[in-house]
């Protein structure tokens, strides 16, 4: 009895045991497989080279995500909405400052003036328009400027066959900014009412051309107000011989185009002389009957011509403008011999003042 009994409790208790190990078993099993990762592919090594090809192709080709700035977006989401929708407005008040486009009609081909950039000049001289703060005109100026330095390029191209002096410089560096330079100036209109470029071979000596409407265009030539020893070779080379000057002032076609050789009798500007750019008395040491006190007068040694808005809007006015320079040259330079050759060197001299030198020279010996 003994035996049995201790059989049976041992066979209860290993079935426990077996029945625990198989339990424990179950749970490893289960663990394990929520853990394990699922069997991986085996590729031989031309399928992983001919995968690994098509994803690199795959992401170089991919376009790279474009973001966008949230001031772009401002800007876009402000273009898309219309301006001042729930704007009130106290008693008053008012809209101001819209912004006028550039026009599509009236345009010019280069090398020519649009009635387009006349009207935008003109709107400059309104004050309400010519103010820093008013940029409503931006893109008018814009088209305007572009006009303008196309047509100065290809007058360029005409002016250096008129005047081999002249050299072809880049339109940047002839034509003159629409600022004023107001620093000194009781007029502080920032802006100037027209266009203007200059062409010379070096300094204020040259060909000028300003362009305002209201038939108030121009083209001038010489030297305004040269400095203080510049004139007085200018003067010093008039005392020794004035023919030179007197010649070309005095040719037909200067004349019709610059007015007569002498004083305006009510001291209007004509050829070179009148204006505030002459004196009222002899200049020093120069006596007041000089023979030629008319020209030792001058201040300046310019002449103008206008030109009409008609005239200027012409298609071919870049050669109305050549043939007006034409007959300013041999002027223009006379005045840079006469401003950098001394009077006492001997050019261009007649025979008669040959003999006056010699007779000096004769003198002085004695």
């Amino acid at each position: 009895m003994g035996g049995k009994g201790k059989s049976a409790a041992t066979s209860i208790k290993s079935k426990k045991t077996a029945t625990n190990k198989k339990r424990k078993r179950e749970d490893e099993d289960e663990e394990y497989s929520e853990s394990e990762e699922p069997p991986k592919k085996v590729y031989d090594s031309d399928a992983l080279d001919e995968k690994k090809g098509r994803t690199s192709t795959s992401t170089s080709n991919a376009s790279p995500k474009k973001t966008t700035s949230p001031k772009k977006k401002k800007q876009k989401n402000g273009n898309d909405e219309k301006e001042f929708e729930d704007l009130e407005l106290a008693e008053g008040q008012e809209v101001v400052g819209v912004v006028v486009q550039a026009p599509t009609t009236g345009r010019v081909p280069p090398g020519r003036i649009s009635q387009n950039t006349f009207n935008f000049l003109t709107e400059l001289k309104k004050p309400e328009c010519n103010d820093r703060e008013c940029r409503f005109l931006e893109p008018v100026y814009r088209l305007a400027e572009k006009e303008w330095k196309d047509f100065i390029e290809n007058f360029t191209d005409v002016l250096v066959e008129v005047d081999p002096q002249i050299p072809h410089l880049p339109t940047k560096d002839v034509i003159h900014r629409i600022y004023r330079d107001i620093r000194f100036s009781n007029d502080k209109t920032p802006y100037k009412a027209g266009f203007s470029a200059s062409f010379s071979r070096s300094g204020r000596k040259g060909i000028f051309a300003h362009f305002i409407p209201g038939n108030e265009s121009l083209i001038a030539a010489g030297s305004w107000c040269p400095g203080k020893n510049e004139l007085a070779t200018i003067r010093a080379n008039i005392q020794r011989n004035p023919s030179r000057l007197r010649n070309i002032i005095s040719a037909p076609e200067f004349v019709k185009f610059f007015g007569k050789p002498k004083p305006h009798p009510k001291g209007e500007r004509q050829n070179i002389f009148g204006g505030e750019d002459e004196l009222k008395t002899a200049p020093k040491g120069v006596a007041k009957d000089h023979k030629d006190i008319d020209l030792l007068k001058c201040r300046s040694f310019a002449v103008i011509h206008r030109f009409t808005d008609s005239e200027v809007l012409d298609p071919d006015f870049k050669f109305t403008l050549a043939k007006v320079a034409k007959v300013m040259q041999p002027f223009v330079h006379t005045l840079n011999d006469m401003m950098t050759i001394t009077a006492g060197t001997n050019t261009n001299a007649n025979e008669g003042d040959d003999e006056d030198e010699a007779d000096e020279d004769a003198d002085d010996e004695e």
